[in-house]
């Protein structure tokens, strides 16, 4: 019903004169290491890390500076050599403010010493998981969960096989594309180590069929290697998500509120396996990553950029911004951040920053004609038009019901309504809204619970008394 390596829904945006045809081509560039870093302790998904430093301490690159505060968490490390600064909040693409480290870069260059392995094969599962662990690598596909913890299956999970998300189909960006072409090599040596940390005998990597020349690097490299193999894949947005990735390869449904686990499946980003590999062989953490600057820049590009990087020293290593820019984004166009502040720092989930213009206005907002098109483009089978306007009328239970908390905020169903009613902000409140208020609640019934306990405690005593 949809292809062969299709999902339902989707929808294929145009990018214009500078999509992702202008970068492409363009191979990845160092990026000077800025004479400032400001380190924030909560880049990926869970706990956020504890700082292990103070003002005034020497660090060096690699080391850690922030212990991963739980299982669900990840370290944070120096992403120059120099002097801590400060501890202050830190403003993040998200809108969130968090605690970071600020380190005055000497320029030197120190770094930790690293611990390579050249033979991974040797090492057991738990040895590769907790050099992941410590490496602190997170999804780099934006969706930063705590890599270690994918690769550390829960009891009775049997994990049956792993697809590498290579689809990158986000508009404008091509950090993963310049990527698997630069180090085809590196990715498919990654995939190897996390199959062992796996304990899996088959691999998938999926790219889409507008990247052909990563469909050669990545079959090139993978050739005559048993358990991997890879599928080009029909270009349509969002084919990089988990579960649409999922049926795309598999066949294989996640439940609504499940995990890619549940079906015998872990995705993992191709930046996360090059990362993986740096880590294992090289004994590196992770303290940079490729991020893609397009748009209205003079010299657009997919740069190597230490984290901690202010977005505006970027921007002026691209030689600036054009005339004419309405927005920047973290991000791609369908799922990114826009932000007003550019010393927002670059974080482990950066993938790209873009300059839009007249294209990013957003106009009045219609309102809705039933014409079913947002429900059409939904690749989780919502009902998006009906979700939007028990959002907007406060019925939260209602838009719960018909399964919000399930969208996974593409903005499919924003690029084609021709109302331009803005449904995907709408689900973004009543998801926030309906777990804060699952929070209190919870909340609620725990205070109660104790409330009881200690009367039960109080009745007790009184009893002893009276004996």
């Amino acid at each position: 019903m949809f292809g062969k390596h299709l999902f339902p829904g989707g929808v294929h945006p145009k990018e214009g004169k500078n999509g992702k045809a202008v970068n492409s081509g363009n191979a990845i560039v160092d990026m000077t290491a800025p004479a400032r870093v400001v380190i924030p302790l909560s880049q990926h998904i869970g706990a956020p890390a504890k700082p292990i430093v103070k003002k005034g301490d020497h660090v060096l690159v690699g080391q850690v500076i922030g212990e991963a505060g739980g299982f669900v968490s990840a370290p944070v490390h120096a992403t120059v050599s120099g002097t801590v600064d400060e501890i202050r909040p830190c403003l993040l693409a998200s809108g969130l403010t968090v605690q970071a480290i600020v380190i005055d870069n000497d320029f030197k260059d120190e770094w930790i010493e690293l611990k390579p392995c050249d033979h991974p094969e040797t090492l057991s599962a738990k040895e590769l998981q907790d050099l992941v662990r410590e490496a602190g690598i997170v999804g780099m596909g934006g969706a930063t969960f705590p890599t270690s913890v994918k690769i550390t299956p829960g009891p009775g999970k049997v994990i049956e096989k792993l697809i590498i998300n290579g689809a990158e189909c986000e508009p404008y960006l091509t950090a993963d594309h310049r990527l698997m072409i630069e180090q085809p090599n590196r990715i498919v040596d990654g995939v190897h180590i996390i199959m062992t940390a796996l304990g899996v005998k088959e691999a998938v990597i999926g790219i889409e069929n507008n990247k052909p020349d990563a469909i050669a690097a990545i079959s090139q490299a993978a050739s005559g290697l048993g358990g991997i193999s890879v599928k080009g894949l029909p270009v349509s947005y969002p084919q990089g998500g988990e579960k649409q990735l999922i049926y795309a390869i598999t066949r294989r449904q996640v439940p609504n509120g499940g995990l890619p686990i549940d079906v015998g499946v872990v995705v993992m980003n191709v930046g996360t396996v090059f990362a993986v590999d740096e880590a294992v062989r090289d004994g590196k953490p992770l303290v940079e990553r490729i991020t893609t600057v397009g748009g209205l820049v003079n010299n657009p590009g997919n740069y190597r950029v230490r984290i901690g990087t202010p977005i505006s020293l970027l921007l002026d290593t691209c030689g600036g911004l054009q005339n004419g820019v309405k927005k920047i984004l973290n991000g791609g166009p369908m799922m990114g951040m826009a932000i007003n502040d550019l010393e927002i720092p670059i974080t482990k989930g950066s993938s790209g920053i873009l300059a839009l213009g007249k294209e990013s206005e957003e106009p009045a907002e219609g309102p809705c004609i039933r014409c079913g098109r947002c429900q059409r483009a939904c690749p989780m089978k919502l009902s998006p038009y009906l979700m939007d306007l028990y959002i907007r009328n406060e019925q939260y239970e209602n838009s719960e019901k018909l399964g919000v908390m399930n969208c996974i905020e593409c903005g499919a169903c924003t690029f084609v309504c021709p109302a331009k009613r803005m449904l995907t902000q709408s689900f973004k409140t009543g998801k926030r809204v309906i777990t804060t208020r699952r929070k209190t609640q919870a909340e609620r019934e725990k205070a109660q619970a104790e409330a009881v306990e200690k009367e039960k405690a109080a009745a007790k005593a009184e009893e002893k008394k009276e004996d």
